[in-house]
């Protein structure tokens, strides 16, 4: 048997997702494994700056049907520092889901230590349907997001319940086809067969967020090919996707009440009270302000439904807290009164984001991944059981979303149950993935080893000026491929 052919044969079968049509005169494998990629600038101004070079990957809409459509998967390539030292690649995905993940020198860059960056090439991807990746038409929904609160009374979860219908339905009207085949596990196909078009027997990989649950099911679906992973706030493959929404009520409330307790030491500056109990009841009477008139901010109406998500989105990062406070004195200040423009930097930001821009692709990937209960009946009950230990956040998180009125998915969810090797790194203060997650992952990946961040409010542990000791852990597993000989503790800098 010749070289060629040997080599041939062990590619297509690390390709073991791709299947042969039956009948077929050539093995429909070889054109996605034997491609000869044609880089580029990037026209990134990060990437660009750091030398990077871009790519498209061929890969099948539909990996049963690898002779129908097409989609071309955006890659960048920022090579290693050092090549006598080089030991391979190191692909990244920033979370989501539907995050571009093409500029890894934005997510990693000053983290990553020169000892790593001697060793690895760095690979940014955008999935399939973001991005560069084949992005589908927007869905024109009448809103940007599909996570908001049901509001504070039935009436609102009704038209919450018509929303997400339609919603669904504009997602699904264009390209129906396409848009189920943009699920977790043909990205996990997908970045196998980048792994090969690069020529590399195995893949390291940093995943944050849904980063680390597609870095998950890629170690379930291809152990062998599975390197040095790196999985930072982690998500409970048995909760993705409405499980880990439910799970967002508690750890906001738990995350709410933290920020009251610094917020009632600012009395002087915000005004919400000087005990937390009084913040607390600052924040539900503007809660209920907010449902009787809504808030108009630059042109955007506040109200029971968003004020919540604003809420979800600002109290993930201890760090914020001036932010948030700054925020809702804002919008307080504003409430009952005619129409203002938004003052506070974070607020102008969101408030843009949610006016202009669609956020449909987290609805086409999660839906597709994991099937949600279709009774409305289902998600109502869980509202008003949560209202009473989850005032503000349990109807977000039991809220109806697109999920329940999407087609049944193309496959089954991955069960992720192995024993490749994996460092997770989880804060015990996360409120977008709880702590609780993390210590899940790790018992499904039975060779793993965790790094607990501390009494920390966090999302995104691999930060600069944070913990030295979770950089030190994260770096040191990429530098020499050992893993530490037990579980780790470590706390911030600060």
């Amino acid at each position: 048997m010749s070289a060629r052919l040997l080599r041939w044969l062990v590619l297509v079968a690390a390709g073991a997702a791709l299947i042969t049509v039956p009948g077929a005169q050539v093995d429909p494998a070889y054109r996605f494994y034997h491609q000869r990629l044609h880089w580029h600038a990037c026209g990134i101004e990060d990437l660009d700056k750091a030398g990077a070079e871009c790519a498209d990957v061929l890969v099948p809409l539909d990996y049963l049907r690898p002779y129908d459509r097409k989609l071309k998967i955006a890659i960048s390539r920022v090579r290693a520092t050092d090549p006598d030292q080089r030991h391979g690649v190191l692909l990244a995905n920033p979370g989501g889901p539907g995050a571009s993940g093409l500029d890894t020198v934005d997510l990693l860059g000053d983290v990553l230590t020169p000892q790593v960056r001697a060793r690895f090439d760095l690979i940014g991807m955008d999935p399939r349907g973001v991005g560069d990746s084949g992005r589908t038409p927007r869905c024109g929904w009448p809103v940007g997001e599909m996570i908001h609160s049901a509001g504070l009374d039935s009436q609102g979860f009704a038209r919450e319940t018509a929303l997400s219908a339609a919603m669904a339905e504009g997602c699904l009207a264009d390209d129906p086809v396409k848009v189920r085949q943009l699920t977790t596990r043909n990205t996990a196909r997908d970045m196998d067969v980048i792994r090969v078009a690069l020529g590399e027997p195995k893949l390291s990989y940093y995943g944050v967020s849904y980063g680390t649950y597609l870095g998950a099911v890629f170690t379930q679906m291809f152990p062998e090919r599975s390197d040095r992973m790196v999985f930072d706030s982690a998500i409970d493959p048995d909760r993705y996707w409405t499980g880990l929404v439910q799970d967002w009520g508690p750890s906001d409330e738990r995350a709410i009440d933290e920020w009251s307790n610094w917020a009632a030491g600012q009395d002087d500056t915000y005004h919400f009270g000087s005990t937390p109990a009084e913040v607390r009841a600052s924040l539900t009477e503007l809660l209920a302000a907010a449902a009787r008139q809504p808030i108009v901010i630059d042109d955007f109406p506040i109200d029971d439904h968003w004020l919540p998500f604003l809420l979800h989105n600002m109290v993930t990062d201890f760090r914020r807290n001036q932010a948030l406070a700054e925020t809702l004195r804002e919008i307080a200040d504003a409430a009952g009164g005619p129409p203002v423009a938004a003052r506070a930097p974070r607020l102008q930001i969101v408030l843009q984001a949610l006016r202009s821009e669609e956020n449909s692709v987290l609805a086409q990937i999660a839906c597709g991944d994991a099937a949600a209960p279709a009774d409305p009946a289902w998600y109502a009950s869980n509202i008003e059981a949560s209202r009473a230990t989850q005032p503000i956040f349990g109807p977000l998180a039991n809220n109806i979303q697109p999920c329940a009125f999407w087609p049944r998915p193309v496959e089954p969810s991955t069960t992720v149950r192995n024993s490749v090797p994996a460092l997770i790194l989880q804060a015990t203060g996360d409120a977008r993935t709880p702590y609780t997650h993390g210590v899940r992952l790790h018992q499904h990946l039975s060779e793993s080893r965790m790094v607990t961040l501390q009494d920390v409010r966090i999302h995104m542990t691999f930060r600069p000026d944070l913990s030295a000791c979770v950089n030190k852990a994260i770096n040191t597993y990429y530098a020499d491929g050992a893993l530490p000989a037990a579980d780790v503790t470590c706390h911030a800098d600060q």
